[in-house]
């Protein structure tokens, strides 16, 4: 069962760095202009796009509200 879940969160971390990525240059927004408008660090962003790192449900809840997404959207 372990290795299920480890494959679905594995494939939803993808997903969510392609996503962000993807809607951050619809908006025409660079990462440290993304940065700034969420309040982290560019360094921050760079991480969420490389999946080294996931933001909090906090912050994904403001990322949704920033791009128009619900959680399932982004996520994907």
């Amino acid at each position: 069962m372990k290795s299920v879940a480890l494959a679905s969160r594995t494939k939803m971390e993808i997903k969510f760095a392609e996503n962000l990525k993807s809607l951050r240059k619809s908006k025409g927004l660079s990462q440290k202009e993304l940065a700034d408008i969420v309040g982290v660090d560019q360094r921050t962003v760079s991480a969420w796009e490389t999946k080294t790192a996931e933001p909090s449900l906090d912050m994904l809840a403001k990322l949704c509200e920033i791009f128009g997404e619900t959680f399932d959207g982004l996520l994907g």
